[in-house]
């Protein structure tokens, strides 16, 4: 097993609902408040970096002072995260499928063995977010390269309903290179430094 999260994404490329694709921020308004609901800084917060109700302080200073990274928050950040996943599936046009509020088939996290926090490191949760910097500048790099995809996605859908699998590959890989930093910087389910490769 990987020591960092793994993702994948149920991904459709025929028979796609060109009326949807066309509206997906709106349609997913609803879904999208629900997840927000988690978080009352999401409303107010005027920082671009977001947690989107993801339990993070308490991790923290449970790591710090106990060593030990908590069952029920641990299950309440991977379902959270689940969400977000899911969302983003519908939102990036990877499915047609409306993101569910319970946990669905579309998408498939896979999470490092965390056996209570103890193999994780007691004070690195304090840096790790500092460490992650080059990470993020990578990242916003591959994010830009995502966003081309996914405006070559949705053209491709609206005009011919498939998506092609280069746009879609491209997508789900930047999403994935997200997801590790999120699991390392963020989460902080794992103490392994991501890769920075696609």
């Amino acid at each position: 097993m990987s020591n960092q999260i793994e993702t994948s994404f149920q991904v459709q490329l025929d028979n796609r609902d060109r009326a949807t694709a066309f509206a997906r921020l709106i349609l997913v308004f609803p879904v999208f408040l629900f997840l927000s609901s988690f978080s009352i800084e999401t409303f107010f917060n005027e920082n671009m970096l977001q947690t989107y109700g993801l339990v993070i302080l308490p991790v923290v200073l449970a790591l710090l002072f106990r060593g030990v990274y908590p069952s029920y928050v641990l299950s309440f950040n991977k379902a959270v995260f689940g969400l977000v996943n899911r969302i983003w599936a519908y939102i990036a046009l990877l499915t047609d499928e409306y993101p569910s509020i319970e946990d669905s088939g579309v998408v498939r996290i896979t999470y490092p063995e965390v056996d209570g926090g103890k193999s994780l490191s007691r004070g690195l949760p304090l840096v790790k977010w500092l460490l992650a910097i080059p990470l993020y500048i990578v990242g916003f790099v591959y994010a830009i390269y995502g966003f081309i995809m996914l405006i070559l996605a949705w053209l491709n859908i609206i005009f011919t309903g498939t998506m092609s699998a280069s746009s879609a590959d491209a997508i789900v890989r930047v999403t994935q290179f997200w997801n590790r930093i999120y699991g390392y910087a963020v989460i902080l389910v794992t103490d392994e430094y991501p890769s920075f490769s696609l």
